[in-house]
């Protein structure tokens, strides 16, 4: 699969509630975290719901 790397970079303090369960379901906390994960539909998902608050990268 191909994998992707998910950083943060705004904030989550003036965000709706979803948006932060979703953050920090992916373990996005605080500003400059990444993770790398496997590129699915389920990802594809939780980064629509937080675009704005990513920036995605191909690994």
């Amino acid at each position: 699969m191909e994998k992707v790397k998910v950083t943060l970079i705004k904030s989550l303090i003036a965000c709706k509630p979803n948006q932060v369960a979703t953050a920090q379901s992916l373990g996005l906390t605080k500003i400059g975290n990444s993770i790398v994960c496997n590129n699915d539909q389920v990802l594809a998902g939780k980064i629509k719901v937080i675009s704005h608050l990513v920036k995605v990268e191909n690994v």
